[in-house]
């Protein structure tokens, strides 16, 4: 079985969502038996790498809600995330762009270590509260997963370097119909939308499972 996510590591249901996925995994099989590929996916392309404006901010201005209610709302992200085991020190988060760092991705996805920087990433960002726009922080994030320091400089430091990878998956995902994240595809016959519950997961597991893997 195949799962393919399009997910974006500014996207706080992303990591939320992948928690769930293997929540649901846990329940269903072993790690050999599923293959889990990240595709790259920026919810907002145009952002700067950093304007200095806090997830607060740029909630507030987005929505048009006041600063306290773009907190509040924060507020219940945090504890949606919590339940699930993770950290998020929104206070601190620094939104930023995310090609680097999708281009990165699929640099270590061609030495075998995506899965886990796409985790690093996520916890760099959400709960270290770390740029990852920063091609030092990168580097550094990449190393602390095994990969080498300084090729990953070089990757991060030419902007042509897997770029062409990114925008295939994003668009794959525009084919594909997608227009947001997290976006999970299993086996390209079974689509789940959102940071769905555990259950939602578990289901379309199994029902994949049923299947043959054409």
């Amino acid at each position: 079985m195949k799962i393919e996510i399009w997910s974006d590591y500014v996207c706080p249901f992303c990591y939320i969502g992948k928690r769930r996925l293997e929540s649901a995994l846990e329940q269903f099989a072993t790690p050999n038996e599923v293959l889990i590929e990240y595709k790259s996916f920026e919810l907002n392309p145009q952002t700067s790498m950093y304007s200095g404006k806090s997830m607060h901010q740029i909630l507030s201005e987005k929505h048009g809600m006041s600063l306290e209610q773009a907190k509040k709302a924060h507020a219940e992200l945090e504890q949606q995330a919590a339940m699930m085991g993770l950290v998020y020190n929104i206070d601190q988060i620094k939104p930023t762009n995310t090609f680097d760092a999708h281009r990165l991705t699929q640099y270590a996805k061609s030495v075998g270590k995506d899965q886990e920087l796409a985790e690093k990433l996520f916890y760099s960002y959400y709960t270290d509260a770390k740029l990852i726009s920063d091609h030092d922080t990168l580097a550094s994030i990449a190393e602390s997963v095994g990969m080498n320091r300084d090729e990953s400089i070089a990757v991060l430091h030419d902007s042509s370097k897997y770029a062409s990878e990114v925008r295939s998956d994003e668009a794959t995902a525009k084919q594909l119909g997608i227009t947001g994240a997290p976006f999970f595809v299993i086996d390209r016959k079974y689509a789940i939308s959102g940071a769905q519950p555990t259950e939602v997961f578990l289901k379309a597991l199994k029902q994949a499972s049923q299947e043959p893997f054409v």
